[in-house]
């Protein structure tokens, strides 16, 4: 796969957030550029800068582990970074083929029994799978009622990412639609470095960045990041204020599917706002079920 154009936004990008103090250089005062020279990361990651122009252009495939963390040591990467970065190699050079995930479509896979059972074992808080591409695939019933902003747009097509970006309900729903926005879009360009051959993310990607200026802005600045813990605000339609704690975890018999729980503080407001919309779901799908008593 040809992906210089990616791995040269990328490095570019890294090396304009690092400051010369950062690294421990002279700043100086006719610096013409942000961030570091080119000269000066080939310097930090000992190399020289012909080799190093020579990566930045994109030219990855066949370099070793060694030469990566050489590299990734000098931008000050993070681990989200560091993976991201090692993606990129092995899918210039093909050897991610092996290790390649299955291309999975949304629209024909279901989930087995058996998970669709643990989802509604889970009955205090929102439990769901979702893929790399932010698409819901899976829920309980808390879960279906948590997100019904997400369910009532069929445009939406239960992804997350459509949401945010596409439907003004989510200026609501997300009381910090900034930082929402910020990990989405990195989520999705973590899942394209994971696996660029997902016609479906290129497709969706190609999408948010016509419809929306936002969008736009953050997937050009290649930040990626790895979310599998942390608390998030919302506002719900029906119960209003919601601070809940999640947990992000990989699925070992679904490759590339994460299984999201949320939970809330107990004895907290935000508990009693779950209990108030598990009843409510609870009313709504009775009553969406019940057969009409009218003649």
């Amino acid at each position: 796969m040809d992906n210089r154009e990616e791995i040269r936004e990328f490095l570019t990008s890294r090396r304009a957030k690092i400051t010369p103090e950062q690294a421990g250089l002279p700043s100086g005062s006719r610096r013409r550029v942000p961030g570091l020279r080119r000269s000066e990361v080939a310097a930090l990651a000992d190399m020289s800068v012909e080799y190093y122009a020579k990566l930045e252009r994109g030219n990855l495939a066949g370099v070793s582990p060694a030469v990566l963390e050489a590299v990734a040591r000098a931008l000050q990467l993070d681990e989200a970074e560091r993976a991201h970065l090692l993606h990129l190699a092995q899918a210039a050079d093909g050897s991610d083929a092996l290790t390649r995930r299955r291309r999975r479509s949304t629209r024909q896979w279901t989930p087995h029994r058996s998970l669709q059972w643990t989802l509604d074992a889970i009955t205090a808080g929102p439990a769901f799978v979702r893929n790399g591409r932010l698409d819901i695939l899976a829920a309980n019933q808390l879960a279906r009622a948590f997100y019904t902003d997400v369910y009532a747009t069929r445009h939406n097509q239960a992804n997350l990412a459509r949401f945010n970006f596409l439907d003004p309900a989510s200026r609501r729903f997300y009381p910090d639609w900034d930082q929402a926005a910020d990990v989405g879009v990195a989520i999705l360009r973590t899942e394209a470095g994971r696996n660029p051959h997902d016609k479906e993310l290129h497709d969706l990607v190609g999408e948010l960045s016509t419809r929306s200026d936002e969008f736009r802005t953050r997937w050009g600045a290649h930040n990626v990041r790895h979310h599998g813990t942390g608390t998030k605000r919302f506002h719900h339609q029906t119960v209003g204020e919601l601070t809940l704690a999640f947990e992000g975890l990989e699925m070992a018999a679904e490759p590339g599917l994460t299984l999201t729980i949320y939970t809330a503080e107990p004895g907290s407001p935000s508990e009693e706002g779950l209990r108030l919309l598990a009843s409510w779901a609870a009313t709504q799908e009775t009553d969406a079920t019940e057969p009409s008593t009218s003649s």
